[in-house]
């Protein structure tokens, strides 16, 4: 599995399991916009496995507490791992799949994430714009599948 970026000795990283999403609508993808108070940033939506979860019920239910679309997912196309350190200053090991899905349905009112937008991005900005390298590793791996 590939690893992306840099463990810093000093730090005890806790092993967290993750599944995000890649959905596409006329040509741009679904993405975040996540506001922090350090600033914002893109993520692809998706996030931590509940206990007891698998990736694709991680993935259904990321996707609308954060963007309000029920997802449904459709291949698992990469695998990576993503050391960083989280806004909490918590550093984690993000560990996990990501998807293509399509839009099942939309409910803006389902969105439980205030400090998450949906904001449906051009893929090759995005690559440059994501906040992890994995994100963007995955994107240019769904960009150059077999049409």
């Amino acid at each position: 599995m590939l690893q992306f970026g840099v463990r810093k000795p000093a730090s005890d990283y806790r092993h967290r399991a993750t599944a995000f999403g890649i959905v596409e609508r006329d040509g741009l993808i679904a993405c975040v916009r996540v506001e922090r108070e350090a600033g914002p940033y893109f993520d692809l939506p998706g996030g931590g496995l509940d206990l007891e979860e698998t990736e694709v019920q991680a993935l259904i239910r990321e996707f609308v507490e954060e963007t309000g679309l029920t997802v449904a997912p459709l291949n698992r196309i990469a695998e990576a791992s993503q050391y960083f350190v989280r806004s909490t200053r918590e550093p984690v090991n993000n560990v996990g799949g990501f998807w293509t899905a399509t839009v099942a349905a939309e409910n803006p009112d389902a969105k439980c994430e205030d400090d998450h937008t949906l904001v449906w991005l051009d893929p090759t900005f995005a690559i440059s714009r994501l906040r992890h390298d994995s994100h963007a590793w995955a994107v240019a791996v769904w960009l150059r599948r077999p049409s």
